[in-house]
């Protein structure tokens, strides 16, 4: 398959207001989710378009609670750029696996039951956990 860089490039850009912002999310969604099925069978993945449009559906919903513009237009600038990353095939199928299906949520514990441990994780993200 050949990559084209450009494809689904976009001008980086500001949202004026939360109105545009909302305008910017709902349609980066519906990009995500148009792409499920060539993203199935670009990476030949053992899952449905319906699961990956789930999946990325629960990564936008984690997001929903973000108010602060500015953490907005980081969220959406990400997003677009894993769009792209995504659809030119620039990554490999354990990437898309990784980020899009492992939950990243973790059980809340205490300052006690880290240091019984003997490790704060919570600290140490290794490298390829797809956590930003």
């Amino acid at each position: 398959m050949t990559t084209i860089p450009s494809r689904l490039a976009q001008v980086t850009r500001i949202s004026s207001s939360r109105a545009e912002a909302r305008l910017r999310v709902i349609d980066l969604y519906r990009a995500w989710v148009r792409a499920a099925p060539e993203i199935c069978s670009l990476y030949a993945l053992s899952v449905t378009p319906a699961y990956v449009r789930h999946c990325i559906r629960q990564k936008f919903e984690h997001n929903r609670h973000v108010t602060d513009q500015r953490a907005i237009e980081v969220l959406l600038l990400k997003g677009q750029q894993e769009l792209q990353e995504t659809v030119n095939c620039w990554k490999q199928p354990d990437h898309i696996y990784g980020i899009l299906f492992q939950n990243k949520e973790r059980p809340q514990r205490t300052f006690l039951q880290k240091f019984y441990e003997g490790r704060d994780e919570d600290a140490v993200l290794p490298a390829a956990s797809g956590v930003v």
